[in-house]
Formats: C-alpha cells, sequence, structure tokens
C-alpha cells in the first residue's frame, strides 16, 4: 500500500444479533481523532427486532450508516455488499462481538499503510478472566490458538488469518470475496489461500480486538463441525490444499496411511466421552483437535459411502 496524502477509510462491520453501539462509539471517536476522512458502515443481517432498534441509535453520529438486509445473508456475503457500497479505498473489517484493545488502534493501522502490503491483520484476544463453564471451551481455544503475537504470525502468515479483524485494499478483497458463493461457516481457510496462491503481500501487526461474543461451548463446537464440513467441501473441490491448514494436512496423512478408517472409528465409539470433557469445566485443547480430525475422517468416511450408493 502506498499512503495518500488524504488518507480515506472504509470501516465495515457485518452485524447479526448484536450490540454493536459500544463499538460504533470507540471507533467513531477514535476516527474523528485520527483527522481522517471515513464512514463506518454497518450492515445488519436480519437481526432479532430487538438488536435493530438498540443499533439503530448510531446512525445520529457522523458518517455513521446502519442499514438492515431483508433475508440472511451470511458473513462473507454481508462483506461483500458492504465492500461494495464502499466509498473509500481502504477498507477496515471488524466483527460486531469486538472491541478494539487500544485507544491507538486507529492509529496503529494507519501508521503500516505506507508499506507495500495489500493487506493487514491485527490479531484477536481474550479477556484473562476465566468465564464461566458454559462457554469454556471457546474461550480457551483462542487463548491458546487464537491470540498470538504477530512475530509467530508472520512465521507462516497465510496459516495463521483470522478475519474478525483486518484492513485491506478494497480491489483487492472484493476480488477474493466474491470467488465465496456460500454462506457456511468456516471460508477463513478459503480467502487465506487465494491470498496466498495469488502471492498477494500481507503482513500481521499487533493491533488486536478483544472477542467479547464468545459462544456457549456446545455451539461452538457445532460451528466447529461446519466449519470442518466447509473444509471437506473445500478440499474436495480443489479450492484449498493439504498444506493451507495444520489439520487438513494431518487428515490427508491419515487417509493416505488409511488411518482414517482407525481414527473414525475412534470418533463413533468415543464421540459422547469426548463431548462431556469439552462441554465441561477443564476441556482439553490436545482432546478437541482429536476429536475434530476424527469427526473430519468420519464425515469423509460417510460421504465417500454416500456417493457409492447413489443410484447412477
Amino acid at each position: 500500500m502506498t499512503i495518500n496524502e488524504y488518507l480515506m477509510l472504509s470501516v465495515l462491520i457485518p452485524v447479526y444479533n448484536y450490540n454493536i453501539v459500544a463499538l460504533v462509539d470507540e471507533l467513531h471517536e477514535q476516527l474523528l481523532d485520527s483527522d481522517i476522512t471515513f464512514e463506518i458502515k454497518c450492515l445488519d443481517d436480519d437481526s432479532s427486532l430487538e438488536f435493530i432498534e438498540n443499533n439503530k441509535s448510531i446512525n445520529k453520529l457522523s458518517n455513521v450508516s446502519y442499514s438492515i438486509s431483508q433475508q440472511n445473508n451470511g458473513r462473507e456475503i454481508t462483506r461483500q455488499l458492504l465492500a461494495e457500497s464502499a466509498k473509500y479505498e481502504y477498507l477496515l473489517f471488524l466483527d460486531a462481538d469486538t472491541m478494539p484493545c487500544e485507544n491507538s488502534f486507529i492509529k496503529n493501522y494507519l501508521g503500516q499503510l505506507n508499506t507495500d502490503v495489500k493487506a493487514l491483520f491485527g490479531g484477536i484476544s481474550y479477556n484473562a478472566k476465566r468465564p464461566n463453564v458454559e462457554f469454556l471451551l471457546r474461550w480457551t481455544y483462542g487463548i491458546s490458538k487464537e491470540s498470538i503475537p504477530a512475530s509467530q504470525r508472520n512465521k507462516a502468515p497465510y496459516r495463521t488469518i483470522t478475519s474478525p479483524n483486518f484492513l485491506i485494499d478494497k480491489n483487492t478483497f472484493i476480488h477474493f470475496n466474491s470467488k465465496i458463493k456460500r454462506k457456511d461457516y468456516g471460508f477463513d481457510v478459503y480467502f487465506a489461500s487465494l491470498l496466498q496462491t495469488d502471492k498477494i503481500a500481507i503482513l500481521h501487526i499487533d493491533n488486536a480486538v478483544e472477542h467479547l461474543g464468545i459462544e456457549k461451548s456446545e455451539i461452538y463446537l457445532t460451528k466447529s463441525e461446519f466449519a470442518l464440513r466447509t473444509y471437506h467441501f473445500l478440499l474436495n473441490e480443489d479450492k484449498i490444499l493439504g498444506n493451507d491448514n495444520g489439520l487438513l494436512g494431518l487428515f490427508i496423512k491419515l487417509k493416505r496411511l488409511k488411518l482414517n478408517y482407525v481414527f473414525s472409528l475412534i470418533f463413533k465409539h468415543f464421540k459422547n466421552q469426548f463431548k462431556t470433557n469439552l462441554l465441561g469445566a477443564d476441556p482439553s485443547i490436545t482432546l478437541f483437535q482429536f476429536y475434530r480430525l476424527s469427526y473430519l475422517c468420519n464425515y469423509d468416511l460417510e460421504k465417500s459411502n454416500q456417493n457409492q450408493i447413489a443410484p447412477q
């Protein structure tokens, strides 16, 4: 990126069943303080009426708009709609359930725009206070696997992309995100693969947002299974490679060695015991990784069997 003399920034927030008033107030204050031309665009993905009524108040702020979709499109399509309607060259995407960790959050991003990279990833953090037991799986996973310093993320930049908080060139985003046609959970790995395949220069920086909207463990486990099914679809469609994701790499090795049958059998026999730990008071992230891997092996074999017996 080459910084313009007069920088202009579009902050884009997809919204679904979350109160974004505090987030937008904080961003608006920081953007005013940064003395740049900006807009904050929020697109609500058909939330419940109570959230819509609360969030409407942000329309009173200067350069802020809150609009409501007539149907639920999913995050990726909502992001695409926001990007296509954005006025400015640089897009800052934030998830609705986040909050900047520093009051210099906007300035930290602006300070990196004199580099030649096309996308900046600020990272994510989690409150150090242990949550109630029903939220522990998501919190524990986030602490151990997602809250990673930029120095470590930059060692494998495309494999450590998380998308709740990133700044990207508008044309780059629209071009690659438009290839995502589904609204399923788990497409970050595909977006990262597209950037890597085209050798798009990216940079991870230490400019985190805190993840506030931590799901209950049971919901997160279900979403993780959705993501694995997305990975499987993308892999079978040759849209991603095994080396795009560590878990997929292991899955491919197991399949090549025919050990996927063993892992599938383990999943069938022990999934309830696994869930007892993962949904409990001391979830093991090692066990969670094993659960995901064995789930993927079992799902792959089930899909294969279905295809074999399908009528010709």
